[in-house]
């Protein structure tokens, strides 16, 4: 209480398995289904994306070579980005909704050694999560900016895996040493906001990319110990509902409250869904239960939106 949860979608045994990733587009959700296939691309298979309606309705799907992780709607083009392979071997395949016709564009060989996992969009600029660093220390860069040149990404570099950041408990510098990156979404003050999972803390840049970006660490905690975390989302409306998937759990579960707290955020844990703190890092379960909470979204009530663009 006050939460409550339903089943948006399920898996398809034999066609696809494993979401993971949501991404939203007006009242359009899309779900990446890895299909348990490598997260280097290495067994030549692919991932599916399920396109639904608001109410879990099956519109169409689609089929990405390798193993789909990053999936993002680019509010500019209101084009779906595809990331594939977050451990090596990256690729990119960019979907139009409308013609459902894709577009696979290819990636050079990554100076940190692995893979690419998420995106984040700001106007004309493409924030990429550089994954599965081959180095420890990681002196190579956590997050890149991207390009599109012909069929190509192009990538520069944003963050240093060993940057300093303000801790921001204890406001005091401290040295990073990125060796998960991972999610990555901008919030709802514009600052850029990375999850370096399996270092269990998340890492906010403002001005990401400037002259004067600044970088800041929030370690993470569930019940006193530090926590691994997936994907960060953040209430954007007082109605509507948050989606997570439970990856191995082979469902998709719609998250439902009266009236939320806009800006407020939710974090998907090792088994459950919380509430997160963004002073303390402390998270605070709302869900349990499940088997491994992996992609989020938050989605606004269409009906709700309706009502305010007829008034």
């Amino acid at each position: 209480t006050p939460y409550t949860v339903s089943t948006f979608a399920t898996s398809v045994p034999g066609v696809y398995t494993q979401p993971d990733s949501i991404a939203v587009l007006a009242d359009h959700i899309f779900v990446g289904y890895g299909n348990g296939i490598a997260p280097d691309g290495s067994d030549g298979k692919s991932s599916t994306i399920v396109e639904y309606d608001f109410n879990g309705n099956v519109i169409t799907t689609y089929t990405v070579k390798g193993h789909n992780d990053g999936l993002k709607v680019n509010p500019r083009t209101k084009l779906l980005w595809a990331l594939q392979n977050e451990d090596a071997s990256p690729n990119l395949v960019i979907i139009n909704p409308k013609t459902r016709t894709r577009q696979p564009y290819t990636f050079g060989p990554t100076s940190h050694g692995g893979g690419y996992d998420d995106m984040a969009f700001r106007g004309d600029e493409i924030f990429i999560s550089a994954s599965n660093p081959a180095k420890n220390p990681n002196t190579e860069p956590a997050i890149v900016r991207a390009q599109l040149k012909g069929h190509t990404v192009q990538v520069s570099p944003v963050l240093l895996g060993t940057a300093t950041a303000t801790n921001i408990p204890t406001d005091s510098p401290i040295a990073l040493n990125l060796q998960d990156p991972d999610s990555m979404k901008f919030d709802p003050f514009g600052d850029l906001v990375l999850d370096s999972q399996a270092d269990s803390e998340l890492i906010i840049l403002h001005n990401p990319g400037a002259f004067d970006q600044e970088v800041y660490h929030l370690p993470l905690k569930l019940n006193g110990a530090p926590v691994q975390i997936d994907d960060t989302i953040y209430a954007e409306t007082t109605h509507g509902v948050i989606l997570v998937s439970d990856r191995d759990g082979e469902t998709v579960y719609a998250i439902s409250k009266d009236i939320f707290k806009p800006g407020a955020a939710y974090s998907a844990a090792p088994t459950s869904v919380g509430t997160l703190n963004l002073d303390t890092g402390v998270l605070t379960n709302v869900v349990t239960g499940m088997v491994s909470p992996h992609g989020m979204a938050f989605v606004r009530d269409p009906e709700s939106e309706n009502e305010k663009k007829e008034k």
